[in-house]
């Protein structure tokens, strides 16, 4: 339903949301198991969005640029491919103008919910649901130690609280 950018950009907002530090390239790469030559362009995407901070060097990294409770789904999904609501009917057929048939209504009923549903739900939200897995991220990639400039330190799984 939605594109592989848009699976990538949310697996890299939860993954930062569980940091307390800046994330390298490297780190996130591995991390969200996305490719590193397409991460860049996945990052570009967030931090136009206004969504991630990233900079260069050797203390370089990225970060969320908002709290996790400030930052919804839809914020993420929208930054990378928005969602396209049915405005016209799809085929062209004239005479349905901006009425759209019930199958065309049935269809932006349920982009509609799906849209609700992702502006009503933060990153924050996914994080703190009780479960055994970590949205979008495997556990045993997180439990222990993560690599960041060099250094190891222990990863949270909790939701970071900074400051805006």
């Amino acid at each position: 339903m939605f594109s592989q950018t848009a699976e990538y950009a949310l697996r890299v907002v939860a993954y930062l949301a569980s940091l307390d530090d800046p994330a390298t390239t490297r780190e996130l790469a591995v991390s969200t198991r996305i490719p590193e030559g397409y991460l860049a362009k996945v990052i570009r995407s967030l931090n136009r969005a206004g969504l991630v901070l990233s900079h260069r060097g050797l203390h370089g990294g990225s970060i969320l640029a908002r709290p996790p409770q400030d930052i919804s789904v839809y914020d993420v999904v929208n930054a990378i491919a928005p969602i396209q609501r049915i405005r016209t009917c799809p085929l062209g057929i004239r005479s349905h103008g901006t009425t759209l048939c019930p199958l065309h209504r049935k269809l932006d009923d349920a982009i509609a919910l799906v849209e609700r549903t992702f502006r009503a739900s933060t990153i924050a939200d996914l994080l703190s649901e009780p479960s055994r897995s970590k949205p979008l991220c495997d556990v045993s990639d997180l439990v222990g130690t993560a690599r960041s400039r060099g250094k190891s330190r222990p990863v949270s799984l909790t939701v970071s609280k900074r400051n805006s």
